[in-house]
């Protein structure tokens, strides 16, 4: 897996291509310092996968990442930042930016997310997740209705639908319809974003340990 890595600040950068290098399935194809060398570089190594900085000279990550997607369409992405505010995750995911982590993420957290995006899914930090979820102060799980909750305890846990409809004796449909919903009340993508917003809410141990 070939990674170009993109962030201004220079410990930073050194700290992210030596725990990259150190994994024998991954390469580091090229660095840069700014928005406008990051794009370059992806352009001329088409990586399978950059690691971006949010806030940096040049216009910023996502402003690099809206030029790069079309000239280097196979690329996909990790915002790496200092930063959680609501305003920058939700920018991110208008963007469909397929990874979003903290700097503060031990190296090994990082290395889970590259491997969670390159395989094809997304990645959102769960802290990220959390403050983007509670940033008005109300309790999203007010949103939803008691089964709803179920619902959500069982992605955490890591039930199949199959197995969430034979669990809460309930039809296939009917836990989809159930996943749709809380998925649109709670302003989440997909059934990884709620699992990982329902662990942060120490979901699912329960329902693991009773189902063992």
């Amino acid at each position: 897996m070939r990674i170009v890595i993109v962030d201004d600040h220079p410990v930073v950068r050194s700290g992210l291509e030596q725990a990259i290098s150190g994994e024998p399935d991954m390469e580091v194809a090229g660095v840069a310092s700014s928005t406008g060398e990051g794009i370059a570089i992806i352009k001329a190594a088409r990586p399978d996968l950059a690691v971006v900085d949010l806030r940096m000279p040049g216009g910023g990550g996502l402003e690099l990442i809206r030029q790069c997607r079309k000239k280097v369409p196979g690329c996909r992405y990790v915002i790496l930042t200092s930063y959680a505010s609501y305003q920058e995750i939700s920018t991110a995911f208008a963007e469909r930016v397929e990874g979003y982590i903290l700097k503060d993420a031990l190296p090994e957290e990082l290395i889970t997310a590259i491997r969670v995006v390159a395989g094809g899914r997304r990645y959102f930090d769960p802290q990220a997740m959390d403050y983007y979820l509670n940033h008005n102060g109300q309790n999203p799980l007010s949103k939803l209705t008691s089964r709803e909750v179920e619902i959500l305890h069982c992605l955490a846990a890591g039930l199949s639908n199959r197995d969430m409809a034979q669990t809460l004796y309930i039809s296939e449909n009917t836990v989809k319809k159930h996943i749709s919903n809380l998925l649109a009340k709670l302003e989440l993508e997909d059934r990884t974003q709620a699992a990982l917003f329902a662990v942060s809410h120490g979901m699912g141990k329960n329902l693991e340990s009773s189902q063992s």
